[in-house]
């Protein structure tokens, strides 16, 4: 559920590019920890399933991630010159980019029908507790998820070190980033988005 390109690595990579790793490494964090946080209860209490058994609630969040993701895209397509140069002086908080990593991981259904579908299959009740065993698989699955996008994080963060240094470039990055933001969006909308 880590492979590319999907919501998740593309908002890190935008972040990495345009804020730098640190920035992008929370983001990562907004993604996995916190929204672990969120999922994995639900995930061994179950209530998850009943978001999957729900087509109400499944195209509720699928259109809610669709439109946060084209929201993104276009702050990022119609960013001006002027914003960028403004933007370059002003870091996105750590705080600020662990939420909206958060909020984009939790808005898009298939990470989490992905654990329900998953990693139940895994689960052995002669073993013990099934929601301990649900919980630990889960938070394996988060931590790969630190390892994958982390390395997205470090990766673009370098490159936008150089285009820090070439406003012109960062603003044409900014606005590349923004349509494939909005592009992923529109996709999870029609296709049902199954990426991360």
């Amino acid at each position: 559920m880590q492979a590319p390109p999907g919501p998740d690595s593309m908002l890190v990579t935008a972040r990495g590019i345009a804020h730098g790793r640190s920035t992008a490494f929370f983001t990562v964090l907004g993604m996995t920890v916190g929204a672990g946080l969120v999922q994995l209860p639900l995930l061994a209490l179950g209530v998850s399933s009943l978001v999957g058994a729900s087509p109400l609630a499944f195209s509720l969040l699928l259109w809610s991630g669709a439109a946060y993701l084209c929201w993104l895209g276009i702050s990022l397509l119609l960013s001006s010159a002027t914003e960028v140069a403004i933007e370059e002086h002003r870091n996105l908080g750590p705080l600020a980019a662990a939420r909206e990593g958060m909020i984009a991981n939790l808005i898009n259904p298939w990470p989490m029908m992905f654990m329900v579908a998953f990693l139940p299959q895994f689960v052995d009740p002669a073993r013990g507790s099934v929601t301990l065993q649900l919980l630990l698989l889960g938070g394996t699955q988060k931590i790969t998820g630190v390892l994958v996008l982390g390395a997205y994080a470090l990766a673009s963060g370098a490159v936008g070190e150089w285009i820090l240094k070439q406003p012109k470039i960062r603003l044409w990055q900014q606005r590349i980033a923004g349509c494939f933001i909005i592009g992923l969006g529109i996709r999870m909308a029609v296709s049902g988005g199954a990426t991360r």
